[in-house]
């Protein structure tokens, strides 16, 4: 499938919805004014691809609503050359964004449908992450940290002290907490031992799959 100046006009009025709605990042607008959304999608929803809607992918998990995946970036406050921590990869839409702004972007999900899919078609498009993990996103990468910033993208029951732990002083974490519905926190870590919340709102997202065993 192609991109075609059908679907660039399309994204063009999704950006203008997501500009009504309150975004104002220039270089989140950008990211998704260029990344081609319909060919994350099941063909079926394809041209629904740039409604401002979440919709289904492989493994009962979805594709975030674009003002969600906006909403989160901004709040992350990336900048190119930043090492962001994604948990959750899901269809790699969201990665997709991050790496159109220049971040360095380790990426981990639980479901291994999902996981294989992604890794596999995100290089098709050019995008290319610093590690794409299976695993479970509740403990983090250790190995990896500290970083510039962590996003989660489905709803957890809790905050991880594991993704806390592993930001730099002045990074945030930014994460929908909750069980049915989710409030979004952003958590900017001031010091070694300190951190400042922020609620930014009620949202919707499938729970936060956590590795029992």
């Amino acid at each position: 499938m192609k991109d075609t100046f059908t679907h660039q006009g399309m994204r063009k009025r999704l950006v203008d919805v997501l500009k009504q709605k309150g975004i104002s990042n220039a270089d989140v607008l950008n990211a998704i004014n260029t990344i081609p959304r319909h060919l994350f999608m099941d063909s079926g929803f394809i041209d629904h691809a740039y409604v401002d809607k979440a919709f289904p992918i492989a493994a009962d998990q979805t594709i975030s609503q674009p003002y969600t995946v906006a909403k989160q970036t901004e709040l992350l406050c990336v900048k190119s050359g930043d090492k962001i921590l994604e948990i959750g990869t899901g269809s790699g839409y969201q990665t997709a964004v991050l790496l159109e702004m220049g971040a360095t972007v380790y990426s981990i999900e639980r479901q291994n449908e999902l996981f294989k899919k992604t890794k596999r078609f995100l290089p098709k498009l050019g995008y290319r992450p610093k590690r794409l993990i299976f695993g479970d996103g509740y403990i983090g990468l250790k190995e990896e940290a500290p970083f510039d910033g962590i996003i989660v993208t489905a709803g957890a029951p809790y905050v991880p002290n594991p993704l806390l732990a592993q930001l730099k002083v002045g990074a945030k974490l930014v994460i929908p907490v909750g069980d049915k519905v989710q409030i979004m926190n952003v958590f900017t870590r001031t010091s070694a031992t300190e951190f400042n919340k922020e609620t930014f709102g009620e949202f919707r997202f499938v729970p936060l799959l956590e590795d029992k065993n």
